[in-house]
């Protein structure tokens, strides 16, 4: 099953700087082969069900690695399984309603 899912990872305990933390996470995304958008507040990443909890894991393990003592994550997420739609295709819908 496909899932688009919003995720937030945020290392607790680093200080106030965690972009070298969300550059790790964010190349752990890409290794596992998912789509992945990064934005202001997280990342917007696409893939089947199975890998994107495995890398979720894999972004904890590695953070948790890099010496973050906790970390809080914040996960949205939808599946649809009438047909498929990419991250790409529910912007466009909602940008192109806007135009009109």
């Amino acid at each position: 099953m496909k899932v688009i899912m919003d995720l937030c990872v945020v290392p607790m305990g680093v200080g106030v700087s965690v972009s070298e933390y969300v550059v790790a996470c964010h190349q752990v995304l890409k290794e596992a082969g998912l789509k992945t958008q990064l934005h202001a507040y997280g990342t917007n990443l696409e893939g089947e069900w199975d890998d994107v909890m495995a890398a979720v894991k894999k972004c904890h393990e590695k953070v948790h690695g890099m010496g973050a003592p906790r970390i809080t994550t914040t996960i949205k997420m939808g599946t649809r399984v009438d047909r498929l739609q990419t991250m790409e295709e529910k912007i466009s819908s909602v940008v192109d309603k806007a135009l009109k």
